[in-house]
């Protein structure tokens, strides 16, 4: 049974994420232009922001990386001063949206198109390790483009498979990976989820939701929040859908693993901007919930530099 697991609710909740060390939640509150932590039973803190932050990953230095709107960003410890590592020229269409780091280090964020009207939105990675940059200087790629709203992102267990999903087209993406080179090759739908029916409203019968964030267990079996769907679903490494899990908000966002043995599901939802009718019915919206799951996933990675 799902549980609350934070008191105060977000607006957006957003890449959370368990950090093992310090065996605490992180998360962001994109719309509430926050960075939230908690450990289990204590009272959450959090940490104002001058823009909207899509994703975080922490770092094997210590403290954060993070994609604000306009760019990636670098804070060495809790609260601390926001350094840029690289920005964009996108702020007024597009904001950096879902995003992790890579499995050697390297930090992946995908982007919006806020219109929502073109199929603008990318995929980067950004390498600060050291010694794979010219000059000191990190090395960006566009590593993916073509789509709306960048999320789903995640890697499977033997990093030989990344995974991304453009959330209005209800399509999420596969490839094979070739970690050390750093390149994608042999491009597949990993799974295709049915559109939004025409007329569709809040609470109507009839949708699933369309697929947002994401998270891969042990057995690289890929879990998907059903935004709009009221659902979790699990789906095998070859695509097929192994298990849904209903969820008492309708809007969930996206899951991670945690606790002592990586087998809590958590997950961040969505409140803002929500009919408040269905606030009222599901007043869990906008909570991080957590479950006990039969399965551990994967361990968050860490951004390297």
């Amino acid at each position: 049974m799902w549980i609350q697991a934070v008191a105060e609710p977000d607006a957006l909740g957003e890449s959370p994420f368990w950090h093992p060390q310090e065996q605490r939640l992180y998360w962001v509150d994109i719309d509430g232009r926050r960075i939230r932590r908690v450990r289990p039973g204590e009272a959450a803190e959090n940490w104002p922001l001058p823009q909207q932050p899509g994703c975080i990953a922490p770092a094997a230095g210590g403290g954060l990386v993070m994609g604000l709107r306009d760019g990636i960003y670098r804070a060495r410890e809790w609260g601390g001063t926001l350094a840029p590592i690289v920005r964009f020229n996108h702020a007024q269409t597009s904001r950096f949206n879902d995003g992790k780091a890579d499995p050697l280090g390297r930090f992946w964020a995908g982007t919006i198109y806020e219109p929502r009207d073109a199929r603008k939105a990318d995929l980067y990675s950004v390498d600060c390790r050291p010694g794979n940059g010219e000059g000191g200087k990190p090395v960006v790629q566009l590593k993916a483009h073509n789509a709306t709203t960048a999320n789903g992102l995640a890697w499977s267990p033997d990093a030989r498979t990344l995974y991304w999903t453009d959330t209005p087209r209800h399509v999420i993406h596969a490839w094979d990976w070739d970690a050390r080179a750093n390149v994608l090759r042999r491009h597949r739908i990993f799974h295709q989820f049915p559109p939004k029916p025409a007329g569709w409203r809040p609470g109507d019968p009839g949708y699933g939701g369309r697929p947002d964030g994401a998270a891969v267990d042990a057995e690289g079996n890929y879990w998907c929040a059903m935004y709009e769907g009221g659902r979790i679903v699990q789906l095998s490494p070859a695509g097929v859908l192994l298990r849904e899990i209903a969820v008492p908000a309708r809007c969930p966002t996206m899951p991670c693993f945690g606790g002592p043995e990586g087998k809590t599901l958590f997950l961040a939802t969505a409140r803002h901007g929500r009919p408040p009718e269905e606030v009222a019915a599901l007043p869990l919206s906008g909570h991080v919930l957590a479950l006990e799951s039969d399965i551990a996933g994967l361990p968050v990675n860490f951004f390297i530099d």
